[in-house]
């Protein structure tokens, strides 16, 4: 059967243990691998040493994004070009973003039962996440869960989002390759074009073409990409000079259309590959990782100089006209040794 991760592990503070687990990993144990993303995912201790030792090992995998409105059909085109490439010998690796169980914080899974063909194939490897409130359609965690899958071995990493509404832009810094899934009859087309959506798609695909309205939609995306758009999203220089992105047609469930999608994911890779726009692409992803990282550290560090009490003292005073927000701003900056207090910005 494909791995299927599960959400049991232990915490891994243990130096030999993380040694361990991470080489198992190396190795291509997808119990390992799974048990990895777990203490990666709930940020368990010893998650950064882990990740440091499995995903430093110089791998490199080419990620594709599968986005699009709910009901596009993303599920079936990510189980349909998993297969594609494993009749080509590739092992593939899947995170399925699910949204959030207002109950218990978990992933509701449907993408499991979506993808169920896919688990008899042990070179298929399917981790669900739970969004758990991140914005943009990605869980929290997921960049360093692709990473451990990456570090573990597989070439192919596929990436479906949660598909709530048309604001999932954040699948755009994970992916090398994004792939906008929409399906004819429901006024997508528009919705596509006005959204953020098709500034990060790289590959528009036109699912349940045997629908009515599939040609027409296909026809009016082809319109609307192709009046000479050199393409500019993913922070300018890291996008494959002069790629136009191609609007093709699928039935995934029944493969139709579904070499030509896996066939344009490869001419966008050998682009990128080319230009040297897959490296800058990867730099500025890292670099937004990194900037990240290095806020999160900062608030924290913030908080706890200031205390419990700190920002809210701060706010009344703001509101009690004693100073400005900038003013207040700096004080707390300056108290946790982040400014000095003189600076002015």
């Amino acid at each position: 059967m494909a791995a299927v991760a599960g959400p049991g592990a232990a915490a891994m503070s243990d130096p030999e243990g993380i040694r361990s687990l991470a080489e198992r990993c190396g190795a291509g144990e997808r119990a390992a691998l799974a048990r990895a993303i777990s203490v990666v995912e709930d940020r368990r201790p010893g998650f950064r040493k882990l990740l440091a030792r499995v995903a430093g090992r110089g791998r490199r995998a080419h990620r594709t994004g599968i986005t699009g409105p709910p009901g596009a059909g993303k599920s079936t085109l990510a189980a349909a070009l998993a297969g594609h490439w494993r009749r080509d010998g590739e092992e593939v690796a899947i995170v399925a973003v699910d949204p959030t169980s207002p109950r218990s914080g978990g992933a509701l899974l449907g993408d499991r039962v979506r993808m169920a063909p896919l688990q008899l194939d042990r070179g298929v490897f399917i981790r669900s996440m739970a969004t758990r409130g991140a914005g943009g359609g990605l869980a929290e965690a997921v960049h360093d869960v692709i990473d451990l899958m990456e570090g573990s071995g597989f070439g192919r990493i596929l990436l479906e989002t949660v598909g709530v509404g048309q604001t999932e832009l954040g699948v755009a810094a994970a992916a090398d390759t994004v792939v906008l899934a929409l399906t004819p009859e429901a006024g997508d087309e528009v919705q596509a074009m006005k959204a953020g959506l098709a500034e990060v798609a790289d590959i528009f695909v036109v699912n349940k073409a045997d629908r009515p309205g599939a040609r027409a939609l296909a026809r009016q995306l082809r319109d609307a990409v192709g009046l000479g758009r050199r393409r500019a999203g993913h922070g300018g220089d890291s996008t494959a000079p002069g790629w136009v992105p191609p609007v093709l047609t699928a039935v995934a469930t029944t493969d139709e259309g579904i070499d030509a999608v896996a066939d344009a994911i490869e001419e966008h890779r050998r682009s990128l590959a080319g230009s040297g726009a897959l490296e800058a692409r990867r730099i500025t992803r890292a670099e937004a990782r990194i900037r990240a990282e290095v806020r999160a550290a900062l608030e924290a560090h913030l908080g706890r100089v200031a205390g419990g009490d700190g920002f809210r003292e701060a706010a009344r005073n703001v509101a009690g006209g004693g100073a400005t927000v900038y003013e207040a701003a700096r004080r707390l900056l300056a108290g946790g040794s982040i400014l000095s207090g003189g600076e002015d910005r």
